[in-house]
């Protein structure tokens, strides 16, 4: 059997329509003029030219979100956080977003509204189920005075939406996400469900541009059980979708395998437009959750302006030399996380280990 599958950036690029095409080149026309205000601002202008210059950014990122913003609401099957929320509700995401864009975001920091960021992606997702339904949380309290204190919560009933879930893990970026992302799963089961995990190891060719791109699956560092994937609600946990395609590549590989998932759910910190279109248009039954969407690639398929790469920020880079596997990054993250995440530990652990 083949070791690795690969998929090109030609096999994504068929999937978009003339229109979807269109509408992504009117968004890279208007940020190649917001491109010219960046060289005149990282110039040190002064400060006459600076106020006018950030004018016009704000101008144009204006005008890119509403477009953006009409172009996703073509799709039912996309959620983008400011799009659906209240207002009220904007800044908190911006906020944490700006953190997270910031160079001065340090590891610890970064690791921090990564966590919040999933927190609020569940909530986009599951917070406004339509159903009636709700459980009841009897929690034991530290309080003894004058009996042992306990303290009744309700919340939503969601168990029939989650407890069917797989967290599939792409790239090496995407490991803590993924266990962020089945705590809350975990937290909001009546049942304390913690899902498994299946981990796929796959890379982008990073000596090719966009336009000639590679994404390879590596079977031979992959490691998951047929049995926990069919038929199951498969959940990915990527930051940063650029392009869609390593979410792409994996799906269909498990298709071809005949593996039918009940659906597909795909959470991102930041998208990119193209991604999240590569995405709808190529996979049948899924649903993207981004908490922010960026307008345009730049030639090596890096979001603009994104936030660099998401993985290096969460994990430390490797050396090409020493790469760390699963295990090995697990033990990086040091005994708070591991403490945290204790009960996704095992399971990853089991995955890997059998």
């Amino acid at each position: 059997m083949d070791q690795e599958i690969i998929l090109t950036a030609q096999d994504l690029e068929g999937l978009l329509t003339a229109e979807d095409q269109s509408d992504l080149k009117r968004l890279e026309a208007t940020y190649s003029q917001a491109l010219e205000s960046f060289r005149v601002l990282a110039a040190s202008p002064g400060e006459n030219t600076a106020h006018r210059e950030k004018d016009k950014i704000i101008g144009l990122y204006n005008q890119m979100g509403k477009t953006m913003q009409e172009v996703t609401s073509k799709f039912p099957q996309v959620h983008v956080y400011p799009f659906e929320t209240p207002t009220l509700l904007h800044g908190e995401a911006s906020r944490l977003i700006a953190k997270l864009r910031d160079v001065r975001t340090g590891h610890d920091e970064f690791v921090y509204y990564i966590q919040r960021a999933y927190e609020l992606l569940f909530n986009l997702a599951f917070g406004t189920t339509s159903s009636s339904q709700k459980h009841h949380l009897i929690v034991k309290t530290p309080v003894t005075v004058p009996v042992q204190n306990f303290a009744v919560h309700k919340i939503p009933d969601v168990d029939s939406q989650i407890e069917n879930s797989v967290m599939c893990v792409m790239l090496r970026g995407a490991l803590l996400p993924s266990m962020i992302l089945s705590k809350e799963i975990q937290e909001n089961s009546s049942t304390g469900y913690v899902t498994p995990f299946a981990l796929f190891r796959i890379k982008r060719n990073d000596h090719r541009n966009q336009a000639d791109m590679e994404y390879i699956l590596d079977l031979s560092k992959s490691f998951f059980s047929w049995d926990d994937l069919r038929g199951k609600d498969l959940v990915f946990a990527d930051p940063m979708n650029a392009t869609g395609g390593s979410l792409v590549t994996i799906v269909k590989y498990l298709k071809e395998k005949d593996i039918r998932p009940k659906s597909i759910k795909f959470f991102n910190v930041i998208s990119a437009l193209r991604g999240t279109l590569n995405v709808v248009r190529a996979l049948d039954n899924v649903t993207v959750y981004t908490l922010w969407m960026d307008p345009v690639l730049n030639e090596k398929a890096y979001i603009m302006p994104g936030l660099g790469d998401a993985g290096d920020r969460l994990n430390g880079k490797d050396t090409d030399e020493l790469p760390r596997n699963m295990i090995q990054l697990l033990g990086d993250y040091g005994p708070n996380i591991l403490s945290l995440y204790r009960s996704q530990v095992r399971k990853i652990e089991k995955t890997i280990l059998g």
